[in-house]
């Protein structure tokens, strides 16, 4: 059995975001469509290393994925997050992410003190499995919201209180 744990990202985390985002069949379930726009995403993600609202997960001493908090700055928003995960292709159904999104959870109650966390998944996405098993609610669905080679798929929206 495998050891995971979690850490603070670095900045040097960078790189192995934009790769994460990069690999076969991960675009499909993120808003971006090239180089160009996951390096922008990953500038934006990676933004929130210098508040430690981003948690770096290690399997075995090995960087295997990343999840951000995209903390509000105004006191009326301050409350909620949305959040953001990605795991490396060779470490999914691992209990990397699993780990990864707890600690996010526990990370966002006990440091930032807040109470709302929540997300947009795409219809389809694997990962809707674990948002559910860790007390995710959908609240909310945005039909036809991507489109992306011609086809449409639509957006969940998710919640849990903290």
């Amino acid at each position: 059995m495998s050891h995971i744990e979690t850490r603070f990202s670095e900045e040097s985390d960078y790189n192995l975001l934009v790769e994460w985002l990069l690999q076969p069949g991960v675009l499909r379930w993120f808003p971006l469509a090239d180089l160009r726009e996951v390096e922008d995403a990953a500038r934006i993600w990676m933004a929130s290393v210098k508040y430690k609202a981003v948690l770096t997960a290690l399997c075995d001493g090995v960087p295997c994925g990343i999840a951000n908090l995209y903390l509000q700055p105004y006191r009326k928003l301050a409350h909620q997050c949305l959040f953001a995960i990605v795991v490396s292709e060779g470490f999914r159904g691992k209990g990397v992410g699993t780990k990864l999104l707890s600690d996010l959870i526990a990370l966002a109650k006990e440091r930032f003190h807040l109470e709302l966390l929540h997300l947009e998944v795409y219809e389809g996405n694997p990962a809707i499995k674990l948002y559910k098993k860790l007390g995710f609610e959908e609240y909310g669905f945005h039909r036809r919201f991507i489109k992306d080679n011609g086809q449409y798929l639509g957006k969940l929206l998710m919640q849990k209180r903290l």
